[in-house]
């Protein structure tokens, strides 16, 4: 413990990431990227897929559904309170990092009009009620079988 590390921690979820200290280029929200992995190792993205449906069509469509919803909810767990930030956040790097792998390849931003997917495509409670509960299902397995 405490032993000086010369390799990049590798991340699950994008393989052509590494995390390394370089104190010229620092983000507020870099904690997140570690909040991603443990999403990734969890297998969250499934259960979103699993849970909530993506009716949308047309140009609705340029970022992934799962995208939008880790973007809802990583703001909130970074402590923005309400979508005010969203434009900012849609061009913030960390927030970037957290998309899926297409989405960072592609060069491409979140979303800034969050909101409108808020409000349409979370407003069904009943939805992300049952993917919540799907969530703490997996994570109380994992207790139960380390435990």
């Amino acid at each position: 413990m405490g032993e000086k590390q010369n390799q990049p921690f590798q991340l699950s979820f994008n393989a052509s990431l590494k995390i390394d200290f370089q104190g010229s280029r620092v983000t507020s929200d870099g904690g997140l990227i570690l909040v991603r992995e443990l999403d990734e190792r969890l297998g969250f993205g499934e259960l979103i897929t699993q849970h909530l449906g993506d009716s949308r069509r047309g140009k609705n469509t340029q970022l992934p559904f799962a995208d939008l919803f880790r973007q809802s909810v990583y703001s909130r767990i970074a402590g923005y309170e309400d979508v005010n930030d969203a434009e900012r956040l849609a061009q913030d790097p960390t927030f970037r990092l957290i998309g899926s792998e297409e989405t960072w390849d592609r060069g491409a931003t979140l979303s800034s009009r969050l909101q409108t997917f808020e409000t349409e495509m979370l407003a069904e409670g009943h939805l992300t009620r049952r993917l919540f509960a799907s969530m703490l299902g997996r994570l109380a397995g994992l207790a139960l079988a380390a435990g």
